[in-house]
């Protein structure tokens, strides 16, 4: 996959494309649907297939009080978007200056100009330019214009619910993972840097490894069943990830990501992690002593250990194998 990270300057751009326009945060099953239907119609046409993104996130400049935690980083959605096929991934950086631009100049000066896009098909609801006046039926009324196709893509729903990225985060936030997969049509993850903690967790025999997330986005406090890919290992790993402040132990401290590893002794501080999220086993509580916490952490494990019986990790696990 071709990634231009600022496409606007750029005149080797991938022309004659079919597109897509989105900020695509989650990759849930609404934008999926969007993506594949771009990549086979291009596929059908013998073009490249394109997604044209925004980094930052557009509140961050217009509205920093309303923007959300994104559910990916850049690189995982550059990731989920290369296992899906897409040939060009176009990041235009979201500025002050970009933030002025008309939906008509965008599309006049770059899908139609810069780009001289085939086809274009967005979400019916998805808008943009400044004021958010670019419709699809704006967008449909400038392809007659400038000769090129677009269409609507209906939302996904699950259940009669039209699913979103908002929906998504809050699912992420009540440990809601059943439906946070449903929505993601894949296993939840995030990414980080194994760190070095306090090292208590060795100390009462259930060693842990800390992790430093690179979402801004993770579940809220509780313990969970977890599957931890590392960068040195090709496999995963059966786990249990505590996330909260540790009340039992500490009084207003930070909150921390913290793993126990099933059958694992290896060095891996400063190795890169993926945790994926699968069950929430309870919430996080303080207990009345250490004994009382170890007792709860090995029912803990011994619930983990029965969910991975009836549902094995498969070789090379990894959430991208779901697609």
């Amino acid at each position: 996959m071709l990634v231009f990270q600022d496409p606007l300057k750029q005149t080797d751009l991938p022309r004659g494309c079919v597109a897509t326009i989105g900020n695509f945060d989650g990759m849930h099953v609404g934008h999926q649907a969007i993506i594949r239907r771009v990549v086979q119609r291009a596929r059908e046409l013998g073009r490249l297939s394109a997604v044209i993104t925004f980094h930052p996130h557009p509140l961050s400049i217009v509205a920093p009080d309303r923007v959300p935690k994104q559910i990916l980083t850049m690189a995982q959605k550059e990731e989920l978007m290369r296992d899906i096929g897409v040939d060009a991934l176009l990041i235009v950086p979201f500025t002050h200056e970009f933030s002025r631009w008309t939906a008509e100049r965008f599309i006049e000066e770059f899908l139609a100009n810069a780009l001289k896009v085939s086809e274009v098909r967005i979400g019916r609801d998805f808008c943009f330019g400044a004021g958010r006046e670019g419709t699809l039926a704006m967008l449909t009324a400038a392809g007659q214009r400038f000769g090129f196709e677009v269409e609507g893509v209906d939302d996904v729903k699950i259940r009669g619910i039209r699913v979103s990225s908002s929906i998504v985060r809050d699912a992420i936030a009540k440990g809601a993972m059943r439906a946070v997969t449903l929505a993601l049509g894949r296993d939840y993850f995030i990414d980080g840097r194994v760190a070095t903690g306090r090292r208590l967790g060795r100390k009462i025999g259930f060693p842990t490894v800390n992790v430093d997330p690179q979402n801004d986005l993770y579940p809220g406090s509780g313990v969970y069943i977890t599957t931890s890919r590392f960068e040195s290992f090709d496999r995963s790993f059966e786990s249990v990830t505590n996330i909260g402040v540790r009340p039992t132990l500490y009084e207003n401290y930070a909150v921390t990501i913290e793993s126990h590893i099933f059958d694992f002794d290896s060095n891996v501080y400063g190795d890169t992690v993926r945790l994926y999220f699968h069950q929430l086993l309870r919430r996080e509580q303080q207990f009345r002593s250490a004994l009382e916490l170890t007792n709860q952490i090995r029912m803990d494990i011994q619930r983990s250990r029965s969910y991975f019986l009836r549902h094995p990790i498969r070789s090379n696990d990894r959430g991208a194998d779901l697609w």
